[in-house]
């Protein structure tokens, strides 16, 4: 399993939209946009867990438009131990 982090996204996304987006490249497990704890709001960028296929997503949507904004993804980093 990888999970895998994509940035600039357009705040208008939902979770079902990031989803059938990978599915195309393989069988994904998750996909969650990353929500301000204030407002609710999408902060632009989520995750999306896949079985298989992560590589030719990273490969093709990496760079790429989506919803008229140019995508980052990559495998994501461990999340770091807070300092506090």
């Amino acid at each position: 399993m990888t999970n895998l982090y994509v940035g600039n996204l357009p705040w208008s996304t939902t979770e079902a939209q990031l989803r059938d987006s990978f599915a195309e490249f393989g069988e994904v497990s998750s996909a969650k946009i990353i929500e301000d704890r204030e407002t609710g709001r999408s902060r632009g960028f989520g995750f999306v867990e896949m079985e298989n296929g992560a590589d030719e997503a990273i490969e093709a949507l990496n760079g790429k438009d989506y919803g008229g904004r140019s995508i980052k993804v990559n495998v994501a980093k461990p999340k770091r131990e807070s300092r506090f």
